[in-house]
């Protein structure tokens, strides 16, 4: 390590040391110290602490929703309306984002559960009361992050499936990319009506594979076609289940046919 970097270390974890409680989650402060760069405020510490853990926020943001639940009355829906409703089904289903659902200043707007100090999910200080300047749990901002951008964590899934395409079991080329197992426009035409906490699973880490982008684009393909007869065979069934159509009108002798001629006969 260069000197002046070691020197710029030291003061950031002496400021570190002057700023941050007696009490403060561990797993943080051992990280801190062993960065490259050394967070000099108890804030920028927790934040790089679940940078550096996104497997951990993950699992950590859909258990805390899955304690806090879908507020009653509440169903997955998208809308061009509302700003704090999604407007995709890309997007990752979060009530309490919504206006009408959220819980105000120091309960998380994703999550729905209370922010304590440093954007901590836990009490560690005994408060009692949650933080009433904060509306983000630091592990739910970098969950939202992994939701939204699974793209951005290609080498921890690629480490994950221990460097093989989750596809065709061949070794992951640098051209990989993140790719949802279940599609997401499945998810919201089939599983949309599963509790809000479950459906959160298909944008987590459970439902994300790295899989080379040959492989990527057959996949992508084969569900495009998939759509392509679903929706063919629903508009037919549509089409067969109208009430009120004319019944057409049998053919005549001499009748016109499209492209070839006259009709001689009637039909039987």
């Amino acid at each position: 390590m260069p000197e002046w970097r070691a020197q710029r270390n030291e003061r950031a974890r002496l400021q570190l040391e002057r700023a941050r409680p007696d009490v403060f989650p561990a797993p943080v402060l051992v990280h801190s110290l062993t960065q490259s760069w050394t967070p000099a405020l108890p804030r920028l510490a927790v934040e790089s602490y679940w940078r550096a853990h996104p497997l951990r926020a993950d699992r950590l943001a859909r258990g805390l929703a899955a304690r806090s639940g879908a507020p009653e009355g509440w169903s997955w829906r998208l809308s061009r309306d509302e700003e704090t409703r999604p407007t995709s089904f890309r997007l990752p289903p979060a009530p309490y984002r919504e206006a009408r659902w959220d819980r105000g200043p120091g309960f998380c707007c994703l999550c729905g559960q209370m922010v304590f100090r440093f954007g901590w999910h836990r009490d560690l200080w005994q408060a009692g009361a949650p933080n009433t300047r904060a509306r983000w749990h630091a592990a739910c901002v970098m969950a939202w992050k992994l939701w939204n951008a699974p793209g951005e964590h290609l080498r921890l899934l690629s480490r994950l499936q221990r460097r093989r395409c989750a596809v065709t079991g061949k070794r992951l080329l640098r051209s990989a990319e993140a790719d949802h197992r279940v599609p997401l426009f499945s998810v919201w035409r089939d599983q949309r009506d599963r509790p809000w906490p479950e459906l959160l699973t298909f944008w987590g880490f459970p439902n994300l594979q790295a899989i080379n982008e040959s492989a990527h684009r057959a996949k992508t393909v084969l569900e495009a076609k998939s759509r392509a007869v679903e929706r063919s065979s629903s508009a037919a069934s549509s089409r067969a289940g109208r009430r009120g159509d004319p019944e057409p009108e049998p053919r005549r002798a001499g009748a016109w046919l499209p492209g070839s001629g006259f009709a001689d006969t009637a039909p039987e």
